[in-house]
């Protein structure tokens, strides 16, 4: 394998990974519809460990506007209310003793808006993260050019190489604000 392939192949691993984690980050994010991944960066205190809300308790969606969370230990509905008030996800919980009701409400024009420009954010970071990873390539491969281990045909089909991969991702990450901002602004 070249040095061209090698910084390809472990750069493109890195890649697809901010892929994945916008993904994730933007599933977190409220449309509208509940879903289970809203919770994902909710922690609570679990004897003394911070630990994520759906390893202590079943995160379940009965209706598209409610979210039910039933703690495997019933002591810990005051601790997972306080955690859910404490997030940003401005909702409240409505407990009943054995589990915890969210209901989400209806968000306003504003507070949509608000989201898309969090999703951009979001979707900027990555951006920059994909660029970032494609410079490192050009520059391992300008290092190789100096240092006389590749050609400079290699080089250059290395560089071509480089720019379509992040070209793709690229493709990718536009489609996935522009699948979330539809979420988001959909009535």
């Amino acid at each position: 394998m070249s040095v061209v392939e090698e910084l390809l192949t472990a750069n493109e691993a890195k890649m697809k990974k901010v892929t994945a984690h916008l993904k994730e980050d933007l599933a977190s994010l409220r449309a509208g519809r509940a879903t289970p991944a809203l919770l994902n960066k909710v922690t609570v205190d679990y004897y003394g460990t911070p630990t994520p809300v759906n390893q202590v308790a079943n995160v379940t969606v009965p209706e598209p506007r409610m979210i039910v969370i039933t703690p495997w230990d019933k002591s810990m509905i005051k601790d997972l209310s306080r955690a859910i008030m404490a997030s940003d996800l401005g909702l409240t919980p409505n407990s009943d003793g054995t589990c915890i009701r969210l209901n989400m409400p209806m968000l306003t024009e504003e507070r949509r808006k608000e989201l898309v420009k969090t999703a951009r954010k979001h979707t900027e970071e990555a951006r920059v993260s994909v660029r970032n990873m494609r410079r490192d390539i050009i520059d391992g491969i300008k290092k190789a050019e100096k240092a006389k281990t590749i050609t400079e045909d290699d080089a250059k089909d290395g560089q071509d190489k480089a720019q379509k991969l992040t070209d793709k991702l690229m493709k990718d990450i536009d489609s996935i604000i522009e699948a979330k901002e539809k979420e988001i602004m959909s009535v």
